[in-house]
């Protein structure tokens, strides 16, 4: 399998002298091609932080990253930016639609960032706002949807420009859970349809249970075991596992 995001041995610390703090340390993995991976950890183990390295939106303090095949550490800023802007769609939290944008808008904002004509894409944008129960929102304001619309939102556009990696950050934490079990079924699709790669960070088993392999981040270093292997990884073997980890 096509490795298509690497992590060696990354380091990441915060501070100097006295008051350094190591956020990541020596962190080494994988993400293959058409992969769903889940790297699990509590608040404040450096899941966030790790997504940022991975994108190229902040660097290692050390250890190398790459993404497709390309040394993140060895591209200007310029390059780092086309690069993320082409390969990586991004599902968050707290949805980040912009607000005076309707939903066919929003999800059509990636495209428009790769210089194409939102008029001659539409028939695109509606095709992914159909795909994901959309299809009756596209004039509506983020502010008129659920949660659950709202993030599916934002898989819509995470999906629009057609970038391979989603890079989605406790895509979860800010739905009900039937919204969440909806949102997390439809990440399993992209997948496993799409043949997109996901990496997913969260704390919650539930979601967890969704990917191919589950990584367990404590304290800023990734665990070595167990690896957890799915999709359908039972909810009481992760529980059981984040025990064991003292979790």
């Amino acid at each position: 399998m096509t490795a298509i995001v690497s992590a060696r041995d990354v380091y990441k610390f915060f501070g100097k002298g006295a008051n350094e703090l190591a956020v990541l340390r020596g962190v080494t993995f994988d993400v293959h091609e058409g992969e769903f991976v889940c790297i699990m950890g509590p608040s404040g183990s450096g899941k966030s932080t790790l997504l940022h390295m991975l994108s190229g939106l902040d660097a290692p303090s050390a250890g190398q990253v790459e993404l497709f095949g390309q040394d993140l550490g060895a591209l200007s800023h310029h390059e780092r930016t086309l690069l993320r802007r082409k390969s990586i769609g991004y599902v968050f939290q707290f949805f980040n639609l912009l607000p005076n944008l309707s939903v066919e808008e929003n999800v059509g904002l990636p495209l428009a960032i790769q210089g194409k004509r939102p008029a001659a894409e539409r028939p695109r944008i509606r095709e992914l706002l159909e795909r994901f129960g959309l299809g009756d929102r596209g004039g509506s304001f983020p502010h008129q949807l659920s949660g659950g619309q709202m993030q599916h939102t934002s898989i819509a556009r995470a999906l629009a420009g057609g970038q391979p990696l989603l890079l989605c950050d406790e895509p979860t934490g800010n739905l009900s859970q039937k919204a969440g079990r909806e949102v997390m079924e439809t990440l399993r699709r992209v997948c496993g349809e799409d043949g997109r790669s996901v990496l997913l960070v969260t704390h919650n088993p539930r979601d967890a249970g969704y990917a191919d392999r589950v990584l367990f981040l404590v304290d800023g270093e990734l665990q070595p075991e167990p690896v957890l292997n799915g999709p359908d990884i039972p909810v009481e073997t992760i529980h059981e596992t984040l025990a064991a980890l003292h979790i």
